[in-house]
């Protein structure tokens, strides 16, 4: 099985842009948030009784890149993922009223069902960004956004609460708010900690 990278952290904290980095090293095969593709994300945006379509399709969807980087050569880069689909956006939506709680156990529990299936990612990389920086790349987005400015501390005290659970050995945080567009900063940590935490062998015969 493939070693998995996910980069997680609140919507315009910088995942996309870290992951676009990250991938023009080479290095890694990769699978992307992709909101305009998914059949409900724009739905759910008009019309809340779309919320539970749109996240079971996103796990379902997240479950499936899961399965496929694992089988890649290269290391697996996912921007987002299955645990921050949960962990972060359906626990954020149902906090907000957008999902009922037999919504959300049932979200719950094809969560719970797939991770005993699939492993954890081998490294979680946490990007932390200030407010200010949240609300200038929300604001300058072109894509759909369901969360909002005003969502990142709740967003980010279900994120951080799954976080506590999470080995310190699979786990990167790095504060991003004063990153340069190229993230080369990120970069260079990234790349040493993924040689330092044993990927190092995916990445020499990828």
């Amino acid at each position: 099985m493939g070693k998995l990278i996910a980069v997680v952290g609140a919507s315009g904290a910088g995942k996309t842009s870290l992951v676009h980095a990250l991938t023009n090293t080479g290095n890694f095969a990769v699978a992307y948030e992709q909101h305009a593709e998914r059949p409900f994300q724009t739905l759910f945006k008009g019309d809340p009784l779309y919320a539970l379509a749109n996240q079971l399709d996103y796990l379902l969807y997240r479950t499936e890149q899961e399965k496929e980087l694992r089988a890649s050569a290269k290391i697996g880069l996912v921007d987002g993922g299955l645990d921050l689909d949960f962990h972060g956006f359906t626990r954020l939506f149902h906090a907000r009223g957008l999902l009922s709680d037999p919504e959300f156990d049932l979200c719950r529990r094809f969560y719970e069902l797939t991770r005993q299936f699939l492993s954890l990612p081998d490294l979680i990389i946490h990007l932390i960004a200030s407010e200010e920086i949240i609300r200038q790349r929300l604001a300058w987005r072109e894509r759909i956004n369901i969360a909002s400015v005003e969502d990142t501390a709740l967003f980010n005290s279900f994120l951080d609460e799954w976080l506590g659970t999470i080995s310190p050995s699979k786990l990167l945080q790095l504060d991003v708010s004063e990153e340069s567009p190229g993230y080369e900063k990120s970069l260079q940590v990234i790349l040493a900690q993924v040689d330092h935490r044993s990927l190092s062998n995916v990445l020499s015969n990828g």
